[in-house]
């Protein structure tokens, strides 16, 4: 296996001595050699098993010739958008473009094209008419069957159609990626391969297919939203690879888009060797005179323990991608690269992360999910702890104690989600108090999302008070420590369920908190999650009851500035958001209000309270934004 970066151009093909690779990696990302982005771990693992692989980096889609660096490749071109959804990566939720990329050189905008896979798929298949085209990555895994597309506001069809590719390698894909090669390797034609669990393909017929269970088809969901919705939920259902069934997607008469069960999930063995590869750990030298790629300042220096998620949260797309069951890394490799990490010129002494998904997850929610799989229609935490779920941090405790022991290292930083409600459901509160002792930074982010039970069932998320207990628990123990630290909770705004009722509800719960988040996240319908489902059709997957949904912009943008009550641009939407909720008692001078009362010929400041200053709150002296806790622990 090589020491080096794996060729990103013709020359360097050349340079060893190559005169054609087996696979051509197209990405929408810089190409950056390390495990947290796909592109890296995909071309390692074939590295690793013998396969020549060469990269084509954000080729220009405009140009046949750009994927044509190596030639035709002797089994097959692999596709990915990048790590991100292009669209995703585009667009705001607002849908205005974005200014910088942080997965390019430089940070700039516009090297890569809206729906990038399907847009190289057809570049290739216009030049390469009968090579192999294998999509992969989150784009291609999240868009494999019908879906919303929230940009063009219109039911998608599957991606493999459009892109003119002939299989789709869904989830994390590095099972399927090396039975395909495998097999194309034997000598097996790519329309021949529709046995491969995780993956997607086209069929004429269903007659091949062993057992499928047949959805609503694309025309028919068109016509009727209901009809997609319990399509999803189906697709939904079967996100599990030990339980999971076929499913074949109709197109008139004689086309389907069959997906097979999902792939059996990685032995920790398995996640070891991936992850061991001789990555770089950083961006291509020929990135450097444009300034480098800046994602990688993010995960550079962090370290992947886990993958999977049995959390659920219905606006979160990882039961389709990685799926529930939690696949760990031992202790051993972890520790083996932190090492390697202090030996960085750049290291200073600062591990970023630990963790995954969900940082403190170590381990399946419980035993019988590895033989007998997920359950389908209940989840681990939501709306409470399974009585079979294993509430143990016991593991990640003395994964932790291991780190912190090692040369040069200062501190080990938790900046990937907690999972509060599982910490609540733990018993042994070691975690905790080790966690607010050696792990914070002055501050904990944590992803209550809402305070209003009627919009977190619908985000599948643990009523209110499960947050209040954590919230008085976690000052509790830094009491106990002695030190200084906040809590900076995790907003949405515009979730299905959330009407104004709701959007005020919350802004009520930051008065009394006593400070205004500076950044408040839009719900984003992005494909394949329940909560976009939502959005589309108007009713709950799960149990086909009318959910609201605030649509219109000029609703979204007065639940936004409700959260942000305070800041003065937000006065006349706050205003005007308070008379539509019949919450004009919130309008005055007392301290429960939210806004004084507009002057004669002028406007008050927001947050008006008695003759208290503008910006404090009561007894409390200085207003607690996240400004001043960054400001006050010498942070930007």
């Amino acid at each position: 296996m090589s020491q080096g970066f794996l060729p990103l151009c013709r020359k360097d093909m050349e340079e060893r001595g190559w005169e054609q690779v087996d696979f051509v990696y197209v990405c929408g990302d810089a190409y950056v050699d390390h495990p947290s982005f796909g592109h890296a771990v995909i071309t390692r693992l074939l590295e690793a098993h013998g396969y020549k692989v060469g990269i084509i980096a954000q080729p220009d889609w405009k140009e046949k010739t750009s994927v044509m660096e190596y030639g035709e490749p002797r089994l097959a071109f692999l596709v990915s958008a990048g790590n991100m959804d292009s669209m995703v990566n585009h667009y705001s939720v607002s849908k205005r473009p974005r200014r910088t990329d942080a997965y390019t050189p430089g940070g700039v905008m516009g090297k890569r094209p809206d729906y990038a896979a399907v847009v190289y798929g057809n570049l290739i298949r216009q030049t390469y008419k009968k090579t192999p085209v294998i999509l992969g990555g989150i784009e291609a895994s999240l868009r494999r069957m019908a879906h919303y597309d929230y940009w063009s506001d219109r039911l998608k069809r599957s991606i493999l159609l459009d892109s003119g590719a002939d299989l789709i390698s869904y989830g994390m894909g590095e099972r399927s990626i090396l039975e395909i090669a495998e097999a194309l390797e034997a000598g097996i034609d790519v329309k021949d391969l529709t046995f491969i669990p995780g993956t997607v393909f086209r069929a004429k017929s269903l007659d091949s297919v062993y057992d499928p269970v047949i959805l609503p088809g694309f025309e028919e969901m068109k016509q009727d939203k209901l009809l997609y919705a319990k399509s999803f939920y189906i697709q939904y259902c079967n996100t599990d690879p030990i339980k999971g069934r076929c499913l074949a997607e109709p197109y008139g008469e004689h086309l389907y888009v069959v997906q097979n069960p999902p792939s059996r999930p990685l032995s920790q063995e398995e996640m070891d060797e991936v992850y061991g590869y001789p990555y770089m750990r950083t961006y291509h030298p020929s990135y450097e005179k444009d300034g480098g790629v800046p994602a990688i300042a993010e995960v550079k220096f962090s370290l992947i323990s886990n993958r999977g998620c049995f959390g659920g949260c219905s606006f979160c797309a990882l039961t389709f991608h990685q799926g529930r069951i939690l696949q760990t890394r031992s202790h051993e490799s972890l520790l083996d690269e932190a090492v390697k990490m202090t030996e960085d010129p750049d290291f200073k002494g600062y591990i970023h992360d630990v963790g995954g998904p969900t940082a403190n997850f170590r381990q399946p929610s419980c035993d019988k999910q590895l033989q007998h799989g997920v359950c389908k229609n209940r989840q681990c935490l939501y709306p409470k702890p399974c009585r079979n779920l294993k509430a143990d941090h016991k593991d990640y405790v003395r994964l932790l104690r291991k780190l912190r022991e090692i040369p040069k290292v200062k501190k080990v930083f938790i900046r990937s989600g907690i999972r509060f409600d599982y910490v609540m459901a733990d018993p042994d509160d070691t975690f905790f108090r080790e966690l607010c002792a050696y792990h914070v930074s002055g501050q904990l982010k944590v992803a209550p999302e809402h305070v209003s039970d009627a919009v977190l069932s619908r985000m599948g998320k643990p009523e209110n008070k499960v947050y209040q207990a954590f919230v008085k628990k976690y000052k509790r123990i830094n009491q106990e420590l002695g030190k200084d630290q906040y809590l900076v909770p995790y907003l949405m705004s515009s979730h299905p369920g959330s009407t104004l009722k709701e959007a005020v509800e919350l802004a009520e719960y930051l008065r009394d908190l006593g400070y205004m988040p500076e950044q408040v996240q839009d719900f984003y319908p992005t494909p394949s999650t329940i909560s976009t489902c939502m959005y589309y059709t108007g009713v709950d997957p799960r149990d086909m009851k009318p959910v609201y949904v605030p649509k219109n912009p000029h609703e979204k943008a007065m639940q936004r500035a409700l959260i942000q009550y305070r800041d003065p641009k937000n006065y006349n939407l706050v205003l005007e958001a308070l008379k539509k909720a019949g919450r004009m008692d919130l309008v005055g001078y007392d301290r429960h209000c939210l806004l004084r009362p507009k002057k004669q010929g002028g406007q008050e400041r927001p947050g008006g309270a008695g003759k208290e200053k503008a910006g404090r709150r009561p007894g409390k002296g200085k207003k607690k934004t996240i400004r001043n806790v960054h400001k006050k622990k010498g942070k930007k």
